[in-house]
């Protein structure tokens, strides 16, 4: 097969490309629509931290290509300035500051002076974390202790109410992330953000695949407080899966999203369902009421979990992973700890606890930046 030659991509192919992606299009189709090779694409989108690029536009008070033109001709037939303006409906003054900044009227080129005037109008602006060293620094160390853009975005805004210069939108942090011209946060700190994307992107939601599962106790069935979130003690759980066939269970409280990590060895419902009654009975009764699972073999024993803890299991319908809103997000969250493909076996139950605790100490946004261990304290109070 003929190797792709590297090609230089015109404008009108990259103003396509950023359509196509804007569209949400893979880099894999845009590469055969434009037929461009992958890096060749890949390398546009990461030069702009995959933002699509704000198009130019020209105000109706500067001079335009044509009317620099007529400009240009009038000169060539030894027109007046006044002759000039008029014939463009500009004023004098205008004619002769055009002239006098482009060479005069003997080295006067419409097109070059076009040129001159796009480059010397853009005026970049420093971004507000260039700004404000106070602002940046703290956004930098919230960074690195894993917190989100967002989370970030909303606890500034809860800390310092009244100090506007303090607050800053999660997109101007994700773009001083992605596009490094900007100066502003270190590349490094990329290596701190869950999905460890190089670009900017709508993240793509997964499907659970379809598991057998003998006389489950439907979710339909559950009582209307666990559906309100208003009582706290009703918690979702699921396994996520590492490399190796390795796996830890986790465990999120509906009301106030707390999160619990388990050590388990492997799927195996003579190891999962013991591992779940050790985590739960540490917790006082008005914590367990009950436990909403995916449609996991995993769960098979789960009438000695109810006998055990007196909470009882709910399992969600096929191929509905969304009816676990709350674990799924948090699974994703996790990702970021424990990424796909790696073995899970080699973490202690004390290192899952520390991973826990650091999520249950980040700002939430839908507890309106609260954590989730202020919400389960406040709870227990």
């Amino acid at each position: 097969m003929e190797r792709r030659k590297w090609k230089r991509v015109s404008a009108k192919a990259r103003a396509e490309l950023w359509r196509r992606w804007k569209q949400g299009e893979p880099v894999s189709r845009i590469c055969v629509a434009l037929d461009l090779r992958r890096m060749t694409v890949r390398r546009v989108l990461l030069a702009n931290g995959g933002y699509v690029p704000r198009e130019p536009h020209r105000s109706a008070r500067v001079l335009s290509l044509k009317e620099r033109e007529e400009i240009s001709r009038g000169l060539a037939s030894k027109d007046s300035l006044r002759q000039i303006a008029d014939r463009i409906g500009r004023a004098a003054s205008t004619v002769s500051r055009e002239i006098g900044r482009h060479g005069g009227s003997q080295a006067y080129r419409a097109e070059q002076a076009d040129h001159e005037a796009w480059t010397n109008a853009q005026r970049p602006k420093l971004c507000k974390l260039r700004q404000n060293s106070n602002l940046q620094r703290v956004v930098a160390a919230k960074l690195s202790a894993n917190w989100s853009p967002e989370q970030i975005s909303g606890w500034l805004s809860s800390e310092y109410p009244h100090n506007p210069e303090m607050r800053i939108s999660h997109e101007t942090i994700y773009r001083s992330l992605f596009i490094q011209a900007r100066g502003a946060l270190k590349k490094e700190l990329m290596g701190h953000l869950r999905t460890q994307r190089p670009m900017r992107r709508t993240g793509r939601k997964a499907t659970d695949s379809p598991v057998s599962f003998t006389n489950p106790i439907s979710i339909r069935q559950r009582p209307a407080e666990v559906e309100d979130r208003a009582v706290p003690g009703h918690w979702e759980g699921d396994l996520i899966a590492g490399g190796r066939r390795t796996f830890i269970a986790t465990l999120v409280e509906r009301h106030s999203r707390f999160v619990m990590l388990v050590k388990v060895d492997n799927k195996q419902t003579t190891t999962v369902v013991p591992a779940l009654i050790r985590q739960m009975q540490r917790l006082p009764v008005q914590l367990r009421r009950s436990l909403t699972w995916d449609r996991g073999t995993e769960l098979t024993d789960h009438h000695q979990f109810t006998i055990a803890t007196k909470a009882q299991v709910y399992f969600c319908d096929p191929q509905s992973p969304w009816q676990r809103g709350s674990n799924e997000n948090t699974n994703g969250l996790l990702r970021q700890y424990f990424p796909k493909g790696t073995d899970l076996s080699v973490h202690s139950q004390a290192e899952l606890n520390k991973v826990a605790l650091q999520l249950n100490q980040r700002p939430r946004k839908t507890l309106a930046f609260r954590t989730p261990a202020d919400k389960l304290s406040e709870v227990l109070r």
